[in-house]
């Protein structure tokens, strides 16, 4: 099965050194960075409005907990979002190019 993996960050950088890691690991096959675009939330008890950048990457549902893993340690908001959707429909040569380029780790 595959994922696709969404992140914020205030910063398009900090999206892009995410992106890189996680590509040089092998741990997702692809990533766009799209924005800026606003984010409305509630932290603290209180409704805040940001400037963000959106990271969308696509992975193996099996790599999931590394890349949750790796983005915590390089992000650096206190929660950062990470957000897995299975991706329950998929064109076949691109899910195939998917496995194939992460396919060097765990050999999943």
């Amino acid at each position: 099965m595959t994922v696709q993996v969404t992140t914020t960050a205030d910063k398009k950088e900090i999206l892009e050194k995410i992106a890189r890691n996680l590509l040089e690991e092998r741990l997702i096959a692809c990533a766009q960075i799209v924005g800026p675009v606003k984010s409305i939330y509630w932290w603290r008890g209180k409704i805040e409005e940001d400037e963000e950048f959106l990271c969308i990457m696509k992975t193996k549902l099996e790599l999931f907990d590394l890349v949750e893993r790796k983005i915590k340690e390089l992000h650096p908001y206190e929660v950062p979002e990470i957000v897995g959707t299975n991706i329950v429909a998929i064109s076949e040569d691109y899910e195939v190019w998917l496995k194939e380029e992460t396919k060097n780790r765990m050999n999943i």
